[in-house]
């Protein structure tokens, strides 16, 4: 588990990006939720932390695809690979992020670690 912040530090409707490989994206949706998936768009290397969260939803702001913040699933091209979905957890008032094992869905030209 990665301790990201205390929860009072996490504003309704910001996001934060975790400096992980990849980089992950922690959502604090305006409903009040905690999201974290892979912050890089399947589709071209975009942050997802800079893009427009509506509902449980992220849309990149490079070619607008979106994204479910609940599944990774795309919920509109042109990206057509999910994004994992990592867990948030709140012990004692502080965020934690448990990273996935799955492997990651890379941009075209992206390698982590030997994943493309």
């Amino acid at each position: 588990m990665i301790r990201v912040c205390p929860l009072s530090q996490l504003d309704r409707g910001d996001a934060m990006r975790l400096d992980t490989r990849p980089p992950i994206a922690l959502f604090h949706t305006e409903e009040g939720e905690l999201f974290a998936i892979d912050d890089t768009c399947t589709h071209q290397d975009a942050s997802l932390t800079d893009g427009y969260v509506e509902g449980c939803e992220v849309e990149c702001p490079l070619h607008a695809s979106k994204f479910d913040l609940r599944t990774g699933m795309v919920d509109a091209p042109p990206a057509k690979l999910p994004v994992r979905v990592h867990a948030v957890e709140i012990h004692d008032g502080d965020i934690y992020v448990k990273e996935s094992d799955e492997v990651p869905n890379l941009p075209p030209g992206i390698t982590i670690d030997g994943h493309a």
